[in-house]
C-alpha cells in the first residue's frame, strides 16, 4: 500500500509506503515548514488508518534538519507513541547530528539508527508473508 503525503515546493509528494506492519517515509531533499507540518498530520493519520507498530523515517536524502523539522520529528515520535506505534529517523547524516546538538535540540522518545534496514530491524522482525523463504532464495 503507498500513499502520497506531505509536499516538496515544487509539488512533489512524499510517498508512505506499508511494509507489513511498518510506515516507510522516505525524505529526499528538503522540506519547507509548511511541508513538515502536513507530513507530521498526515503521518499520525496513516498510523490510525492502518494500524502499524512502527514507523521509519528516512532523512538519508536530507542536507539541512533545523530546529523546526527537527521539533517536528519529536512530535511525529510523540504522536506515534500515543497511538501505540514507534517511531525510528534512519539515515542521518554527521553534519545533520551535529547540528542538531549544537541547537541543543533532545527528541525525547525519537529513536535512531544508521540506515533503513537497521530501522527496520530495531522495529522488529517481518511478518511472515515478508521474510525470505531461505529454501527460495535464487542462487548465482
Amino acid at each position: 500500500m503507498s500513499a502520497p503525503i506531505a509536499g516538496y515546493p515544487d509539488g512533489t509528494r512524499v510517498p508512505v509506503l506499508k511494509l507489513g506492519n511498518i510506515l516507510l517515509v522516505t525524505l529526499q531533499g528538503d522540506l519547507h515548514d509548511a511541508a513538515a507540518e502536513r507530513l507530521q498530520r498526515d503521518i499520525g493519520e496513516a498510523i490510525a488508518a492502518s494500524s502499524v507498530d512502527g514507523v521509519v523515517i528516512d532523512i538519508s536524502g536530507v542536507e539541512i534538519v533545523d530546529s523546526f523539522l527537527g521539533r517536528v520529528f519529536a512530535e511525529v515520535a510523540a504522536h506515534s507513541k500515543l497511538l501505540a506505534a514507534q517511531t525510528v529517523v534512519a539515515g542521518m547524516r554527521p553534519a545533520v547530528a551535529i547540528t542538531l546538538v549544537e541547537l541543543g535540540l533532545t527528541m525525547p522518545g525519537l529513536r535512531t539508527a544508521l540506515d533503513t534496514e537497521e530501522a527496520m530491524r530495531l522495529l522488529g522482525p517481518a511478518p511472515a508473508h515478508l521474510r525470505q523463504d531461505p529454501e527460495r532464495r535464487e542462487r548465482p
